[in-house]
C-alpha cells in the first residue's frame, strides 16, 4: 500500500512542467555533495520538506553550517539508515563513492555503493517509499566506436569496479517492490575546484562527452517527484548544447588559468567511459535544460578561480605549473 502521509498543493518554485506539486517528504542522500546541494535547493523551492542525510566528514560539516533538518550518517549502518528513511514518501539516493576513489579503495566502494543501496532499499520496502536512484553513462561501457547518442535501451557494459557497482545497483533497484526510477547523469562538473589527478589523463582528447550544469541535474531531479518518471530509466545531459569533446572541456578551463593547452601525447588513447546522450524524452517530460556549454564553463571557471595574488604569481609560474601537472600523466 501506498503510505498516508500529510500532503498538501505547493506552488513550483523556477522551471518545471507543471505549475503546482504535490509537497512531499523526501530524503536526500548524499545532500552535501555536487549534485546532492543543488538537488536540496530545488526541491525545497518547489516546497517539499527535505531531510538531508550524509557522513560528518569536514567538508560536509563545513557545507552544512545552518543547514537544516540533517541526519549525520553512513548509508553502510542499516539501523541509520532505517531511521533515516522513516516517514519519507521519496528518498533520492545520490550517496556513494566515485572514480578515483573507488580504485584506490575497492573493498570500502563496494560496502558504500551495493552495500548501501542495498540498505536503503530495505528501508524503502519496510518504510512504503519509493526511490530514485542516482547512476551514470559509465554504466554503457566503451562506446567511441558506435554511432551516438546513447539511448536508454543501449545495453550496459561493465569496464571497471565503479561501472560494475552501478550495474548491480539499477538491477537491485529494479528489482524492488516499491516504485522507482534511475536517472543515469552525464558529467556534472563541480562547484569547487578539482585537484589535478592522473585521472584527467586517462580520457583520449577526442572522447564525446555530455556536460550538465548541476543547477540543471538538481531541477531534473525535483521535477521527477512528481511527474511520471516511476518504473523508467532517465538520461541526465544538458543537450545537444552541451555535447563536445573531451579536448574543449579541458582546454577551456586550462585557458582559464593561463596554463595553455597540454601535449596530446600526455593522454590517453585507451577506451574511456564518456559519450553523448540521447535526452529528448527526459528533457519532454523533466524540463531541466537551462545551461549551454558556454554557461557551464563559464561557472566552472568562476567556481574554480585561484585568488587574486595567485592569479598575479601565475605567468611567473606557468612553465613550472605546467611540469607539475604533467608528472600526474604516466603517458608523458
Amino acid at each position: 500500500m501506498e503510505p498516508t502521509r500529510a500532503i498538501h498543493l505547493a506552488p513550483v518554485g523556477g522551471s518545471g512542467p507543471r505549475a503546482q506539486c504535490l509537497a512531499m517528504q523526501v530524503l536526500v542522500t548524499g545532500a552535501f555533495g555536487n549534485i546532492g546541494s543543488s538537488v536540496v535547493a530545488q526541491l525545497r523551492l518547489q516546497g517539499h520538506e527535505v531531510r538531508q542525510l550524509d557522513v560528518p566528514s569536514k567538508a560536509n560539516l563545513r557545507r552544512a553550517r545552518g543547514a537544516t533538518n540533517v541526519f549525520w550518517a553512513d548509508i553502510r549502518d542499516a539501523d541509520a539508515v532505517q531511521r533515516a528513511v522513516r516517514d519519507q514518501d521519496v528518498v533520492v539516493h545520490l550517496a556513494g563513492l566515485i572514480p578515483p576513489q573507488v580504485a584506490e579503495a575497492p573493498e570500502v566502494a563496494r560496502a558504500v555503493n551495493v552495500g548501501g543501496t542495498q540498505n536503503i532499499l530495505d528501508a524503502v520496502v519496510r518504510h512504503d517509499s519509493r526511490i530514485l536512484f542516482a547512476s551514470t553513462l559509465d554504466v554503457y561501457g566503451h562506446t567511441q566506436h558506435l554511432v551516438p547518442p546513447r539511448r536508454v535501451t543501449d545495453p550496459v557494459s561493465e569496464t571497471d569496479e565503479y561501472s560494475g557497482h552501478k550495474i548491480r545497483c539499477e538491477q537491485l533497484v529494479r528489482e524492488s517492490p516499491r516504485p522507482w526510477a534511475i536517472y543515469r547523469f552525464g558529467d556534472v562538473p563541480p562547484a569547487e575546484a578539482r585537484r589535478p589527478h592522473p585521472v584527467m589523463f586517462a580520457i583520449p582528447l577526442d572522447n564525446r562527452i555530455e556536460l550538465v550544469h548541476r543547477d540543471d541535474a538538481g531541477l531534473a531531479v525535483a521535477n521527477g517527484i512528481n511527474a511520471a518518471i516511476w518504473g523508467h530509466t532517465w538520461l541526465i545531459g544538458g543537450g545537444p548544447s552541451c555535447q563536445v569533446r573531451y579536448r574543449d572541456m579541458l582546454g577551456r578551463a586550462l585557458d582559464a588559468f593561463g596554463l595553455g593547452a597540454l601535449p596530446d601525447s600526455a593522454f590517453s588513447t585507451e577506451p574511456y567511459c564518456t559519450d553523448w546522450l540521447d535526452t529528448e524524452e527526459s528533457q519532454r517530460v523533466l524540463q531541466f535544460q537551462r545551461h549551454s556549454f558556454e554557461e557551464i564553463m563559464a561557472y566552472v571557471v568562476e567556481a574554480s578561480r585561484p585568488p587574486l595574488a595567485a592569479r598575479l604569481v601565475l605567468p611567473l609560474v606557468r612553465g613550472m605549473a605546467r611540469r607539475q601537472i604533467l608528472k600526474l600523466s604516466p603517458h608523458f
